[in-house]
């Protein structure tokens, strides 16, 4: 009987904003030979909606409408890209998923974390990672990175909301080790990327090299 291809696997890079996760993600895809993608954004529906939801399209949307435009974005996000990829028997890395929504919705803007949770377990149609990395930083050390760059809807906001969506990370990986990989990233972005893969192999062992047995 034939057997179709093995199930590629969904590593998740999350933190908050300055972390250093969206150079990790690219260190990390390239050296699995991983597909890679990104939220808010990933999709061309994504990129119509990523000014709307960061609030740089000289508009404010409240908590829940931002919830709802994040969740819009992961659902074609999933549809169009990373349920295909797995299909085939690739790994994905994308630059956040839904941890970032209870961070950030959830934590920081003190929105309903079970009504989250039911929201984007219905976008998402049950795709989940098979593991979340979070490059952990303080909030003061990802505040100076920030300073360098344009400050989005987000970063702009103030010191307490990052600490809330920084502790809203630790949280979640907390209360779930089996899927989150915590690593420091106060070290440089060898170091970091070094961690990260050995991380990496530990939980999945190496592309090809495991199956999806959840």
């Amino acid at each position: 009987m034939p057997v179709g291809p093995v199930r590629g696997r969904l590593i998740a890079f999350e933190g908050i904003d300055g972390c250093g996760k969206s150079t990790q993600a690219a260190l990390a895809a390239a050296s699995f030979g991983a597909a890679l993608t990104f939220e808010p954004g990933g999709t061309p529906l994504g990129a119509a909606l990523r000014p709307l939801a960061l609030g740089t399209a000289q508009v404010d949307p409240v908590a829940r409408a931002e919830a709802l435009l994040m969740m819009a974005d992961r659902a074609q996000h999933v549809a169009d890209v990373i349920e295909p990829a797995l299909a085939t028997g690739r790994w994905v890395v994308t630059d956040r998923f839904g941890a970032s929504t209870l961070a950030y919705q959830g934590h920081g803007r003190g929105l309903d974390l079970g009504i989250l949770e039911l929201l984007n377990r219905w976008a998402t149609a049950g795709v989940a990672p098979d593991l979340n990395v979070l490059i952990d930083l303080p909030v003061v050390d990802a505040l100076a990175r920030r300073h360098q760059r344009v400050a989005d809807g987000f970063e702009s906001l103030d010191t307490e909301f990052h600490q809330r969506v920084a502790a809203g990370f630790r949280s979640q990986a907390a209360s779930d080790p089996e899927h989150w990989l915590v690593v420091d990233g106060r070290s440089g972005p060898d170091e970091v990327a070094a961690a990260v893969a050995a991380g990496v192999a530990e939980r999945l062992g190496a592309p090809g090299q495991l199956g999806d047995d959840r």
